[in-house]
């Protein structure tokens, strides 16, 4: 295989270990493989891959036979391998390739250029390019090949295209509406890769007058998703016109159009297979275009495929679901796409239910067939197997006499199936004397008053099977001879008949039985049948005697297993008598077999086993049929078409993780048994593949800390647990380390022996068992690794530590080192008390815990760590702080004018944190209401301005720090009085008016009618003086507190709001103001209507 020529070498950086050249040069027709690497070590997840061709195309939708993407892992390397191979490259395949890697929290990617060298295909025409070179090659070939959309067409011939025109040129000057009919009429396939060529065939771009910036090359959306296409123009002001197809899109709620200054956007809602098309933005007379691309999302299958196992000719419906209604699906038997066309398969769908039917299968349908979406994919298998007709009732040899009956009787097992009936070779025809009777699976010939011509040798075949069921009828000649008058009874049995044999008669259950046993004897004898020694004396019923002149008949009818004993049958005459003993023996399809269950399974196979019935039916047990289905299903599948001898039984050919059930028949020569009970569901599960990445986290002198990761392959069956093992280097006896199943992916191997070298592997359990074991390449020495040690405190802790009085102090001062070093903590260079500060130490941290804060823990604390000769030290700072005290020494200095000078002195107690500024506040002598002067005063003096004249002062200051303001505030120890400069106010002298009277309504209630349900308010007016009391009535009944009422009283305004009045609440309503002068009334009717409805409308 040619590998790509690189043209120039890259450099390595990021994730990638080796990625693809930057250039590279392809010759058409050959086959390429680009290769990236990504090295996994340092990476805490699986990365992911995505192959990409310009900015947007996902090459993972298109792989198939021309694309194909391969990834590989090598464990020791730990290295992830990822490939992409282009068979047959052709023109299109030319252009910029990106390789993007990508993880939680780190991405990378690389872009090269694929040029595609067709210096050996000249001779071609151009628009072979642009054709497919492989007819097989379907979606996969090609960039963006919209040619599956199009019915498959015969190639035409190279004369037919006329080399004169030159298709790029009409390409250029054609507007975008007429690019398809250039494409059909010239044969050309891949449009879009054309159009893209001539887009980079534009050496100078002109510079657009309309746009500052363009529409994208391309968009793409996943079906049902919104998508907004932008540009820029460059006159705010002009007005654009969308089109898609070349036709002009109105605005609409599917279709939305904004114009944001320079910016016009089209916004497309709920986006559909539809909306898969080219778009323009015009303005004047200049264009920018783009595509959109609309991705379908994943149809994913609801209902899988049943099995089937059926005989040829029979009907096979495979019926699924899937997720979304008219999603499209494909069939394909093996290898093979199902055409719709054919003659033999027929496709239904309905809604969300999809079906293939085979009318009539034959031996050449047997295989496997798939149904795919784009989201999916399941299996069904269809066997068929030839038809095989099975005897249940075989016809018997007759002996008739002349003039009676003789019925000639079988029974197969298909009741559809016809046949003829032949005598010594010739067919015999109905006639009035001769009946041939086909009813259900029973086939009959009646031949009336037998004569002597009708004895022969009849025959039963069956049409369309190579089968034959013969018997011979026998004519009984009765002579008339002298008899003397005394002659003994004698009994005649007929022993030619294949059903007796040794006195024996053989009879299937449900069959009937007519014995016509002939006696002889003078005078005549009377005859007794007896079942052991029970006489059988009846003549009518089920089991009766029918005696006539020298003929006595037993009859059994629908024959049963309680008959089956021996019969006698004694002729008795003054001669003598004569005696004949017969034993009937009924035979019956067996019982069904018992306990069936399922001992085992695996990935796609179940051991099954049962035992046989009870009852074999009196014959012997051929063998067993088997049946199975899937739990919820009614379908049953036949698992085998001949008999099986063993009751153990493998089961193969199932699906992983879904439930199955099992039933048996067993076969005899009578027939087939009723089912048994149905199994309990199993599921075939098989174990993982090994867990992954096995490693060493960490050793000590007696333990081993593993780490590994999940499995690659875990299966329906999940994984319920691991199991680690240890075993010295060169034993072969494995320990378990763990007695219950670790659910975690790390595990410390504890009691390991100092200095031993030790193998571990880790195995995954689930239902189905054990995993193969995950190992390490090399045993681990069992010893401890002296590491320095090393405290790692926190940026935070670094600094001043400063919390409140009362607050919590947790602090985490994680630390390395091995072995386990010594911690220490120490106070002011003091050993810390621990009844007052709380230590909790780990292998890995160090927790400093105090619950609630006091002043007295402020200090400077040490954390000392120590591995033997080997130490490290840290310091904290912590501070305690709370609010301070008051000021101390507040003064008034000096006051002039308007202004007093305050002084006063710092707090004794700081709060154990620097003082931040003091808050001051003044109040006069005569409303005594405090009023802030200053905040976050810094300076321990201040002056106080814009008091008012003729006004007393006093004045407080509160401390400030971290915590806030100090709890109480100083007091000045005197007060600022604000002289007066020489006036005197001399207030005018007045007479009282007497306000006083009666009160008095301004406004009156007014009757209202309200609506039920609905909030409502009545109001009044009322003037008075002194104030007077007011007293709402409701039918001459204080109102009082009842919380559905509310009384407002607005300046004199009156209100009574009713909340959501019913029924009940109307009725006459009062208003009373009353004072020491008097008292007025008013009063309003409140009629509640109660809403009715027309529920007719």
């Amino acid at each position: 295989m040619p590998e790509p020529v690189p043209a120039e070498t890259t450099q390595l950086s990021g994730l990638f270990v080796e990625k693809p050249p930057e250039k590279v040069v392809i010759v058409a027709g050959t086959d390429a493989t680009f290769i990236a690497k990504v090295d996994s070590s340092n990476l805490p997840k699986k990365p992911t891959m995505k192959w990409l061709k310009g900015k947007w195309l996902d090459l993972a939708s298109k792989a198939g036979k021309h694309l194909q993407f391969k990834e590989t892992y090598d464990k020791n390397t730990k290295i992830y391998t990822y490939e992409m191979k282009i068979n047959k490259v052709a023109r299109g395949d030319a252009g910029a390739y990106r390789c993007e890697v990508t993880t939680k929290e780190k991405c990378d990617s690389s872009t090269f250029e694929v040029t595609v060298d067709v210096a050996q295909e000249e001779s071609q025409d151009i628009l072979s390019a642009f054709k497919r070179a492989d007819a097989g090659a379907g979606d996969d070939q090609g960039e963006l090949d919209f040619s599956s959309l199009l019915k498959a067409a015969k190639k035409k011939k190279p004369e037919k295209v006329e080399p004169d025109v030159d298709v790029w040129e009409l390409l250029k000057n054609a507007h975008p509406s007429e690019y398809e009919k250039i494409a059909f009429k010239y044969g050309i396939t891949d449009l879009r890769g054309m159009l893209k060529r001539l887009k980079k065939m534009k050496v100078q771009p002109k510079q657009s007058e309309a746009f500052l910036k363009k529409l994208d090359d391309c968009y793409s959306v996943e079906k049902g998703k919104r998508i907004v296409l932008k540009c820029e123009v460059f006159d705010p002001n002009a007005q654009v016109k969308w089109l898609k197809n070349g036709q002009e899109i109105k605005p609409s709620a599917k279709y939305i159009m904004e114009a944001n200054g320079n910016v016009r956007t089209l916004i497309i809602n709920k986006t559909t297979l539809a909306d898969d098309a080219a778009y323009e933005c015009v303005v004047g007379e200049e264009k920018c275009y783009t595509e959109v691309f609309v991705k379908e999302p994943p149809v994913t299958i609801t209902k899988l495929m049943d099995d089937y196992h059926v005989v040829v000719g029979e009907r096979v419906e495979f019926e699924i679901e899937v997720s979304e209604e008219g999603a499209h699906v494909m069939w394909y038997f093996e290898d093979e796409q199902l055409q719709k066309d054919s003659s033999k398969f027929r496709f239904k769908k309905d809604g969300k239910k999809h079906t293939l039917t085979i009318l009539e299968a034959s031996l050449d349908d047997i295989g496997m067939y798939h149904a795919y979406t784009n989201g999916g994919h399941t299996k069904g298998e269809l066997e068929v197997e030839e038809k095989q007709l099975e005897v249940l009732q075989d016809i018997a040899d007759l002996t008739v006499k002349a003039t009676d009956q003789a019925v000639f009787k079988c029974e197969v097992s298909d009741e559809k199936v016809t046949g003829k009936w032949y005598k010594d070779g010739v067919e015999v025809l109905p006639s009035e004397r001769i009946k041939i009777i086909h009813k259900g699976r029973f086939h009959r010939l009646i031949i009336d008053d037998v004569k002597p011509g009708d004895a022969g040798d009849y025959t039963f075949v069956p049409d369309g099977y190579a089968l034959s069921l013969a018997a011979k009828l026998n004519f009984l000649e009765i002579k008339i001879d002298y008899v003397p008058k005394q002659e003994p009874p004698k009994i005649h049995l007929d022993t030619t008949g294949s059903m007796v044999s040794q006195n024996t008669i053989i009879l299937v259950a449900g069959n009937k039985l007519r014995l016509d046993v002939e006696i002889t004897g003078e005078p005549a004898p009377t005859v007794l049948w007896s079942k052991g020694d029970i006489p059988i004396t009846a003549t009518e019923g089920r089991v009766r005697v029918e005696n006539s002149k020298d003929l006595s008949s037993f009859v059994i009818e629908g024959a049963e297993r309680e008959d089956e004993a021996h019969y006698t049958i004694l002729v008795t005459n003054p001669a003598g008598e004569d005696k004949a003993v017969l034993f009937v023996r009924i035979v019956d399809v067996p019982d069904p077999p018992e306990h069936v269950k399922c001992t085992s399974v695996g990935e796609d196979t179940a051991t099954i086993i049962w035992e046989p019935p009870k009852f074999d039916g009196g014959a012997l047990l051929k063998g067993y049929l088997m049946e199975r289905k899937k739990k919820g299903s009614t379908r049953w599948t036949k698992l085998n078409f001949d008999v099986y001898e063993s009751t153990t039984y493998e089961a193969k050919r199932m699906i992983e993780g879904v439930l199955y059930e099992m039933r048996v028949f067993a076969v005899n020569s009578i027939g087939m048994s009723q089912p048994s009970l149905t199994s309990k569901p199993f599921m075939p599960i098989a174990p993982t593949s090994e867990p992954t990445r096995l490693t060493v986290s960490d050793v000590t002198d007696t333990t081993c800390s593993l780490k590994w990761f999940a499995p690659d392959r875990i299966g329906a069956g999940g994984v319920d647990g691991y199991v680690i093992e240890y075993c010295k280097e060169g034993d072969t006896e494995w320990v378990v380390a763990n007695q219950d199943l670790c659910e975690k992916q790390s595990y410390v191997v504890r009691g390991l022996p100092v200095g031993e070298k030790i193998n571990f592997r880790v195995v995954a359990v689930n239902i189905a068992g054990r995993s193969p074991p995950a190992t390490m390449s090399q045993a681990v020495t069992i010893r401890e690794i002296v590491e320095r040690p090393k405290i790692r405190l926190p940026r935070e802790l670094r600094t001043k530590y400063i919390r409140r009085v009362g607050e919590k102090i947790n602090l985490t001062i994680p630390f390395q080192g091995k072995p386990r070093p010594n911690v220490t903590w120490y106070k002011d260079g003091q050993p810390i008390d621990p009844k007052t500060v709380n230590v909790r130490n780990s292998n890995v941290d160090s927790i400093l815990f105090i619950r609630s804060a006091e002043r007295e823990h402020t200090g400077k604390y040490q954390l000392v760590l120590q591995i033997e000769n080997m130490e490290d030290k840290a310091t904290i700072d912590i501070r305690v702080v709370e609010k301070p005290g008051p000021p101390l020494n507040v003064r008034v200095t000096d006051v002039w004018g308007f202004n007093a000078a305050l002084e006063w002195n710092a707090p004794r107690d700081d709060g154990n944190c620097e003082i931040i500024g003091y808050t001051i506040e003044k109040a006069d002598m005569k409303t005594k209401e405090w009023f802030k002067i200053y905040e976050h005063n810094r300076r321990t003096n201040c002056t106080a301005s814009d008091l008012i004249m003729g006004n007393e002062y006093m004045f407080r200051v509160y401390s400030e720090n971290l915590c806030g303001l100090s709890e109480e505030p100083g007091n000045s120890k005197n007060k600022a009085v604000i002289s007066k400069t020489g006036l005197q106010y001399k207030p005018p002298s007045y007479k009282e008016q007497d306000m006083c009277c009666v009160p008095k309504f301004t406004q009156p209630l007014v009757d209202r009618s309200v609506v039920a349900g609905y909030s409502t308010a009545i109001s009044c007016a009322v003037k008075g003086y002194p104030k007077p009391k007011i007293i709402w009535m409701k039918n001459k009944t204080i109102i009082g507190d009842d919380p559905k009422y509310l009384m407002l009283n607005n300046q004199g305004v009156l209100t009574l709001n009713i909340r959501k009045p019913s029924s009940f609440d109307g009725g006459k309503y009062s208003c009373m103001a009353v004072n020491e002068l008097g008292k007025d009334e008013v009063e309003c009717k409140v009629d509640v209507r109660v809403p009715t409805f027309d529920h007719g409308k």
